[in-house]
């Protein structure tokens, strides 16, 4: 019976968002932006309607992960390779540009302020890992609701997959560094690197199972069905494999995102947007969802807590990732509206980032309690107030680029 009124609260909790995100959508905003509101309202600090109960229960982390990697199938059936490899440079070297320079300006801002402070200087490097994360589904919601397209949507695409594999990268590696420092527990870098791309790995292998099956089949229908049936075992092997480890880390995005790019370059054209034709609106109550768990823990009291170094944290991550994400498209001489533009796009933030604060925090809990507090306190702060800002910027980056209202074969939400 619990469980019963639990799966009801998350259904009444996605039916008012999706009216929330319609209602913001009349007043020309994004409805992502309604979805973050509704999350907040209704999280455990305030309505309590998805309490704790629920985002913590083990069936709701099975629907966010399934979720997750069905919102994947909306990147990994872009990157077409025929298409990819005209500006796969020029997405490769933005994408690091963009994630190294955020790195490199927030743990040199923080550097510069703990030096004067006294606090230790490992934990700006810690502020640089948490920096780089980029939240995509935003943004992505955006391109879905909003249909844009263009040479800006073209290339955040693809870069939203390779963000989360240089971020999670950076991030475990200052970390394993970090934790060697301290001398903490000593987490092996090697493993923690196989680890990021096992869920590459895994969909890339069913992916391409898949693809051999769907060249025999020619219905929507029959193609359909293998779709849904070889992800679902790709999702399946990710929940054994996380069994099997202390902790589920494995990113269940990166596994719907490989898988769908693996079989979306076996099979014509044709099929694969009849495939994602049917998808497109399952794709965007996913993403409801997904907004629903970034922005349900999300306490509203923090906006009136933030601190100087909350400021200096939005303000510094928002320099890095715009002046990066300019920097790598101007040598790879990308459009100019990809070089004006796309830095906005790639503001949100606070998912993974409050994922990579709870790894940072646990770790620096015990060695250094007065560090594991100002990282949660800052980023804590900083998700909230930058998530609603940012998801305004990222509207405005594909307006600014003439973007809005381009693509004819994506759905609404």
């Amino acid at each position: 019976m619990e469980l019963f009124l639990d799966v009801l609260r998350l259904l009444a909790a996605v039916f008012i968002a999706l009216c929330a995100g319609k209602l913001i959508s009349k007043l020309k905003l994004p409805a992502v932006l309604g979805w973050l509101i509704v999350g907040m309202a209704i999280g455990p600090y305030a309505l309590n309607l998805l309490s704790d109960s629920v985002l913590h229960a083990q069936w709701f982390d099975i629907t966010e992960s399934l979720c997750e990697s069905i919102f994947g199938l909306m990147i990994g059936t872009e990157l077409i390779w025929s298409k990819i490899k005209k500006t796969g440079k020029q997405i490769v070297v933005t994408t690091i540009t963009e994630s190294l320079g955020t790195f490199v300006i927030v743990s040199l801002v923080f550097g510069i302020i703990f030096w004067f402070v006294g606090i230790p200087l490992y934990l700006a490097f810690i502020f640089g890992g948490i920096s780089l994360a980029t939240a995509p589904a935003p943004s992505l919601s955006i391109v879905q609701s909003m249909k844009t397209d263009g040479p800006v949507t073209k290339t955040l695409i693809p870069m939203a997959a390779l963000d989360d594999l240089i971020a999670a990268m950076v991030f475990f590696l200052v970390i394993a560094f970090t934790s060697a420092r301290i001398s903490t527990q000593n987490i092996p870098v090697s493993v923690i690197l196989f680890l990021i791309f096992l869920p590459v790995l895994l969909g890339i292998i069913t992916g391409f199972v898949a693809g051999k099956l769907l060249r025999r089949v020619h219905t929507q229908a029959a193609s359909l069905t293998v779709m849904l049936l070889v992800l679902l075992a790709s999702d399946g092997l990710g929940f054994f494999i996380n069994s099997l480890l202390p902790a589920p880390i494995l990113n269940f995005m990166l596994i719907g995102m490989s898988f769908s790019a693996a079989f979306a370059n076996m099979i014509s054209e044709e099929q694969r947007a009849s495939i994602m034709e049917v998808m497109n609106p399952v794709i965007g109550l996913t993403m409801i969802v997904a907004i629903l768990n970034l922005s349900a823990p999300l306490d509203y009291h923090l906006i009136l807590n933030a601190g100087i170094y909350t400021a200096v944290y939005i303000i510094a991550r928002a320099i890095g990732k715009y002046s990066g994400a300019r920097f790598g498209a101007s040598v790879t001489h990308a459009p100019q509206t990809v070089r004006k533009y796309l830095g906005f796009t790639l503001l949100p933030h606070s998912g993974v980032s409050l994922v990579f604060t709870g790894i940072a925090v646990s770790v620096l809990s015990t060695p250094a309690p007065e560090c594991a507090s100002i990282i949660q306190g800052t980023i804590a702060a900083a998700a909230v107030i930058n998530e609603i800002i940012a998801v305004f910027m990222a509207k405005k980056g594909f307006e600014w680029a003439g973007e809005l209202n381009k693509a004819g074969g994506r759905m609404t939400v």
